[in-house]
């Protein structure tokens, strides 16, 4: 997905020059055609992420649309000062490009698992939140971004997902993507957490129960028309994220819920990380099973949910 990714802005440089990209501690050769055909857009900053910004959200401000990359949770802890007064409240065209969301890199340990990330952006006005499922659509999304107005924090999930995105379905930012249409029960969900709600909802199918998925890209701003619908018709929603429990896509999707009129609500159930810092090491499917977000812990879950409500 990263190295997706970085095409598609390589790509968005060559046809426009106002496209700028800063990297911050980049692997060995990484984007070296990049850096020797359009030098002029191309900048290594070094490890240094809130000087990092602070260039960055500076280059906005004369009107280029720049592109920063580096690791998740450098981006968001490290530089959330920088991210507020640099580059959000003047609402600047700076991209950040977040390696390794939620637990990729589980074997660097805690320093490196971004799972309060999308919960600290969040909070920030006028910034923008795209999680992509899979490389497709990490492409399409950064083609969507060069006439965004304002900052987007895109969260890179790990290579090789499975694909789950569809050519023929457009990608637009805020817009939520039905893969599924559901009856008793939506799973909400975004990321590689996609793929797996997809593979729960077949499991469901086998017991007789219609679940949709519901591929939220955008977390903010949050499809509201579309997960409103689901509220006030879908009698069961599940949320699955790789993400802390707290903040991030199940939390918006909870104050939708809590924000709407009337009494009959939907049985409502987040899944994500528990409140605390992980502290195992290993590798990220290993890191989500141990934290019950693996294919089967879902689909019991969910099965849960749907008891809870007819009760």
């Amino acid at each position: 997905m990263r190295k997706r990714g970085l095409d598609e802005i390589y790509a968005l440089a060559r046809k426009n020059k106002d496209v700028i990209f800063i990297g911050s501690d980049l692997g060995y050769q990484t984007l070296d055609e990049f850096k020797n055909e359009l030098p002029n857009q191309f900048f290594m900053e070094g490890i240094s992420e809130q000087n990092l910004i602070g260039m960055a959200s500076g280059l906005a401000q004369e009107g280029k649309i720049v592109y920063v990359n580096t690791i998740a949770t450098f981006l968001t802890r490290r530089c959330f000062d920088q991210l507020a007064i640099d580059t959000c409240a003047g609402n600047h065209n700076v991209r950040l490009y977040a390696n390794g969301g939620g637990v990729v890199y589980a074997p660097l340990g805690p320093t490196h698992l971004a799972v309060d990330d999308i919960g600290l952006m969040r909070t920030l006005p006028n910034m923008t939140i795209i999680h992509p499922s899979d490389a497709e659509e990490m492409s399409r999304a950064i083609k969507a971004s060069e006439s965004w107005q304002g900052p987007i924090y895109f969260r890179l999930c790990r290579g090789g997902e499975t694909v789950t995105s569809h050519e023929n379905i457009p990608f637009e930012i805020g817009k939520a993507i039905e893969l599924k249409k559901p009856k008793e029960l939506v799973i909400i969900s975004n990321g590689t957490m996609v793929f797996r709600a997809l593979e729960v909802a077949k499991k469901l199918k086998a017991e007789g129960i219609t679940a949709g998925v519901l591929n939220v890209h955008t977390v903010k701003p949050l499809d509201q028309k579309k997960i409103k619908e689901y509220i006030l018709t879908i009698p069961n929603i599940l949320t699955v994220e790789e993400h802390n429990v707290s903040g991030g896509l199940g939390s918006a999707v909870a104050e939708m819920i809590a924000d709407q009129l009337g009494d009959s609500k939907p049985a409502f159930k987040r899944m994500g990380f528990p409140d605390c810092y992980p502290d195992k090491y290993g590798q990220q499917d290993k890191m989500i099973q141990h934290y019950g977000l693996n294919i089967n812990s879902i689909y019991d879950e969910a099965l849960k949910l749907m008891k809870r409500k007819n009760l």
